[in-house]
């Protein structure tokens, strides 16, 4: 791994990909930021501006319609406050693993070659994804503003972030997450002052609208929500970036505390949206041709023309932005934890390319950003629980093989849970995909939450069973100690700023190019 941190420049984002994957003394592709802005950690909020794409647009606002009030602050809170858990895990595993930049890289020398593959590929689907989503939104959104077919902006849109992310990599993606930051503050600004502005509330539609009061589903998403979303940014790359690059644990702590702020701010904003458009009469709820995802453009319908346009601007930016972020991001995590940099970036890129059809494909046919985005967290929400276990040195025995099991246990789960609940092994099935969304009017959508996490414990504890089952009748018939229990040496030699799982031999440093990589592998079973 060709990689070098600069910690003692993190605050300039610290780190970066070139198509070797090295970086540059002073990274001449960063805007020139002030030294007050630079040590308020600015980069943390862009990180966190990063997950913020169109799709939010659609996913927030149309729960506002559903859940109300209770939604809105329970869905912007969840999508917030699981920032901090890369203030408080991030020093954790940049102790155990200083030299890794990716939670994938601590996962490969914990639990082994396969239990990092397994977890990239969890990434690299989590990415595809998010790709689906934007694109599907920017369809949706371009058709819902302009009335033409959204296609060809998708296409281009597509064109022009593969040209650019090739050749320039993740330079121009970092330049865009600034970008990305400026139009999300720019499309609230703009937006909140023309909507309370321009917008006549009915406060008659208050009422009997309902929005006000709490709901079954509402109280169900004080748990869904929060494991969905923090389990799932435990994938976002962009996250674990900054956590390593940062240059004490202070400031990633008040990097990332001013990121879950700004998020929750904007967002907040974003889901009332839903609301406004209910309470003006924009959206009727009781109108089947309309449908919430697309209560903040129905809202804008009322505003003048000209504030239409500029949202649709930032709109588009906003979107390039992600999707370019998704794309250098997906080739980055097969380019190091799939191939290890030895295969060309070039055929890697290609792969990219290829991949985006079938993203293209399903996003013009994704019925809902809100599911997409379900989906990633139910796979999130299965594996993430059984990963992290190996965090507390408590666990020094748990292995990468229940990592592994636990991870598609937990996805099975959900399958015999929705098998059971409705009485079929077709809606089962379908509970997996949650096709419903959280709309089902029941505890479907909330019993395959509970169901993903606890049952991908249990079969990883059922797993550690069958393993160490295994490994004492293995001793027993080759005459050796049992010693899968064994506290590992690696516990009792621990050396400040060095990794805590590798020999000496293991560790490879080259002083005149700064880069350090480890060889080191953890125990899979």
């Amino acid at each position: 791994m060709k990689l070098r941190l600069y910690r003692e420049h993190s605050n300039k984002l610290g780190l970066a990909w070139e198509s070797d994957c090295r970086f540059e003394e002073n990274p001449p592709f960063l805007p020139p930021l002030t030294e007050k802005f630079l040590k308020a950690n600015l980069s943390h909020f862009l990180s966190g501006c990063t997950a913020l794409g169109s799709g939010i647009l659609f996913a927030y606002p149309q729960l506002a319609t559903i859940t109300g009030v209770q939604g809105v602050v329970v869905y912007a809170v969840a999508s917030a406050a699981p920032l901090l858990i890369f203030a408080f895990l991030g020093p954790i595993i940049r102790k155990k693993c200083p030299e890794g930049f990716v939670l994938t890289e601590w996962t490969r020398q914990r639990y082994g070659i396969i239990t990092a593959l397994y977890l990239s590929f969890l990434t690299l689907v989590t990415m595809f994804l998010y790709m689906v989503a934007e694109l599907s939104a920017l369809q949706q959104i371009m058709t819902a503003l302009t009335g033409m077919d959204g296609l060809p902006m998708v296409i281009v849109e597509c064109v022009v972030t593969t040209i650019y992310t090739s050749l320039g990599g993740f330079k121009i993606s970092f330049i865009t997450d600034n970008i990305q930051g400026a139009m999300v503050v720019g499309l609230i600004i703009i937006a909140t002052i023309t909507v309370g502005v321009e917008t006549k509330i009915d406060k008659s539609l208050i009422d009997s609208s309902g929005l006000t009061k709490p709901t079954l589903l509402g109280w169900q998403l004080l748990y869904i929500l929060p494991v969905a979303i923090l389990t799932n940014d435990f994938f976002l790359s962009n996250f674990w970036i900054r956590a390593f690059a940062s240059k004490t644990d202070k400031d990633l702590w008040i990097g990332i505390s001013i990121a879950a702020v700004a998020v929750l701010i904007i967002l907040t904003l974003v889901g009332t949206s839903g609301l406004i458009a209910a309470w003006s009469g924009a959206f009727d709820p009781t109108n089947p041709e309309q449908d919430g995802s697309i209560a903040f453009f129905l809202l804008l319908e009322q505003l003048p023309a000209w504030t239409v346009g500029i949202v649709l601007v930032m709109v588009v930016s906003l979107s390039t932005a992600a999707f370019d972020s998704f794309q250098s991001a997906m080739v980055s995590t097969a380019s190091n934890d799939l191939f290890r940099n030895k295969l060309n970036i070039w055929w890697i890129r290609a792969a990219v390319v290829l991949i985006i059809f079938p993203v293209v494909v399903i996003a013009l046919k994704a019925p809902s950003i809100l599911q997409i985005y379900l989906i990633s967290d139910l796979v999130s929400a299965s594996t993430i629980p059984v990963l992290i276990l190996g965090l507390n040195d408590r666990f020094y025995w748990w292995r990468g093989f229940e990592v592994v099991v636990g991870g598609l246990g937990g996805i099975l789960s959900v399958f015999i849970f929705g098998t059971i609940y409705f009485g079929s092994a077709l809606q089962g099935a379908k509970l997996m995909l949650l096709e419903q969304g959280l709309y089902g009017n029941d505890w479907s959508a909330f019993g395959a939450f509970v169901a993903a996490p606890v049952g991908g414990l249990l079969w990883g504890f059922g797993a550690l069973a069958v393993r160490l089952t295994y490994r004492f009748f293995e001793a027993k018939i080759k005459g050796r100690r049992f010693d899968a229990l064994d506290r590992p040496a690696y516990l009792d030699r621990r050396v400040e700023g060095t990794s805590e799982y590798a020999e000496d031999g293991e560790i490879h440093t080259d002083p005149q190019a700064g880069l350090v990589t480890v060889d080191h592998k953890g125990k899979f079973f």
